[in-house]
């Protein structure tokens, strides 16, 4: 399942002149930067999608809602369903950035993992 764009939620901060983003300096926080990816970065986020689809087959069947990332701007971790990171994705393919989202509410750690672990599970999986 693909969630469109407008789907997504809006940015809590958009048109705020009291947008924390704007503390950190760079462009506008509501004028993302809309340089395209160049083709290498294309092809990456390409092959995200592809391994997320694959990867969500394999894992979601086992109740993996799916994948955490330590953040190192703020050294929490963010979990991301399959649908909102697929999103997200194409997104910055179409897009080049990414909207804000919010998290899930209250989320159980153990129905998620890393990047990492879906690529271990999946190299393990198809190899048998």
């Amino acid at each position: 399942m693909v969630v469109a764009y407008e789907a997504l939620p809006p940015d809590p901060f958009a048109g705020d002149p009291a947008d924390p983003a704007r503390a950190l300096g760079g462009p506008d926080a509501d004028a993302p930067d809309d340089a395209p990816l160049d083709d290498a970065e294309r092809d990456e986020v390409v092959a995200d999608l592809g391994d997320l689809a694959v990867f969500e087959a394999l894992l979601a069947p086992r109740g993996i809602r799916g994948v955490v990332v330590d953040c190192e701007d703020c050294s929490e971790q963010h979990y991301h369903d399959w649908d909102l990171l697929r999103a997200s994705l194409q997104q910055l393919l179409d897009e080049g950035h990414m909207r804000p989202h919010e998290p899930p509410f209250d989320p159980d750690p153990a129905a998620y993992v890393t990047w990492e672990y879906c690529r271990g599970f999946a190299d393990a999986t198809l190899a048998e």
